[in-house]
């Protein structure tokens, strides 16, 4: 198949080039090139420069070409799908956006976790756009045929640390850790969360490729490993040689009220314990099933960001921040008194 990834170099993306390569896809990539395919493993695709939020400079250099398969990797809200729309109509077989398995309803009322659990997330901006751009998929699909799959990853990782505070693009809480400093956890600790493996995740996602099945549905695609939030912690540290991790558990409030950037993705998504029922994708594409285990996942991370120098970000203002965070909440605390 003739496939095109819109972005294809971002942490989840890049192991389902990959795969697709493997496969014998015939691969073509559009993005703004300014990250070297080589570091990402990625050989044999075809590269086109371009921004896809340049409408007409997309159309030129897509000219006259066609698709089995469409993935746009970055695409965030309803304007951004609108476009796609207008951009790969009688152009492409499959359409694939990749929401966002945040855009399930908070607080959830019912688990597990499936494709019909309602939409509504009023705590997080990222969410309601997600869901907004899921809409309007589903808009083209229904007036003109438009051939969309939705696919809602959820806390996916290879090229980044996956952790609430400190971490994603920043190697800083790998450093707070190797120095003992305390960690910030949100809520108790003990709140069940779903971490996918990238590479884990290519194998459900290529499979729905030019699937019948997937026509005009969604799916969420995520490990069956359930962790609680200090378990992940723990096996964050083990993965980067640290022991014991000094751990500091703080409402997810009183850091959304410190640090407000951080409230939606708190309270909107990893404040909620999310278990994911995965059977839909299962039967549509039975050679998927999550076979990297966290804390072996983990080690391969941090061994790939400790590869290249320029890979490791320590944030000092996040460590200041985390720092100020602990100081704020531990002098509350330790100035109770019982009633």
């Amino acid at each position: 198949m003739k496939i095109l990834f819109i972005g294809g170099t971002g942490n989840i993306s890049a192991a389902s080039v990959r795969l697709s390569l493997a496969r014998g896809h015939e691969v073509t990539l559009l993005n703004r090139g300014q990250r070297p395919l080589s570091e990402f493993g990625i050989v044999g695709a075809e590269s086109l420069v371009a921004d896809i939020k340049d409408e007409a400079a997309v159309a030129r250099v897509l000219e006259g070409r066609t698709f089995d398969v469409v993935i746009n990797c970055i695409a965030f809200n309803a304007e951004d799908v609108e476009r796609d729309v207008r951009l790969f109509s009688g152009k492409c077989g499959q359409y694939i956006f990749i929401s966002s398995a945040s855009a399930y309803q908070k607080p959830l009322l019912e688990f597990p976790i499936t494709e019909t659990t309602p939409l509504e997330n009023p705590y997080w901006e990222y969410s309601r756009q997600k869901i907004a751009a899921e809409l309007a998929c589903m808009r083209a699909c229904e007036s003109s045929g438009f051939p969309v799959t939705i696919v809602r990853p959820s806390h996916t990782y290879e090229t980044v640390i996956p952790v609430a505070i400190g971490g994603w693009n920043q190697f800083t809480i790998i450093d707070r850790m190797r120095q003992g400093r305390p960690i910030i956890v949100h809520g108790d600790g003990t709140s069940l969360w779903t971490i996918t493996h990238a590479e884990d995740f290519a194998v459900g996602f290529t499979g729905l490729f030019g699937h019948p099945d997937a026509l005009g549905e969604a799916f969420h695609i995520t490990s069956d490993e359930v962790m609680t939030w200090d378990r992940i912690y723990d096996l964050v540290g083990q993965a980067a040689g640290v022991a014991s991790v000094a751990k500091v558990h703080i409402p997810s409030e009183f850091i959304g009220r410190m640090v407000p950037e951080k409230l939606g993705s708190l309270l909107g998504d990893k404040a909620a314990s999310a278990v994911f029922d995965n059977s839909k994708i299962k039967r549509v594409v039975p050679e998927y099933q999550a076979k990297i285990l966290f804390k072996d996942g983990m080690r391969r991370t941090i061994k790939w960001l400790e590869a290249e120098p320029g890979r490791i970000q320590i944030n000092e203002a996040a460590h200041s921040m985390m720092d100020a965070v602990i100081a704020a909440y531990q002098s509350g605390f330790d100035g109770l008194k019982p009633l």
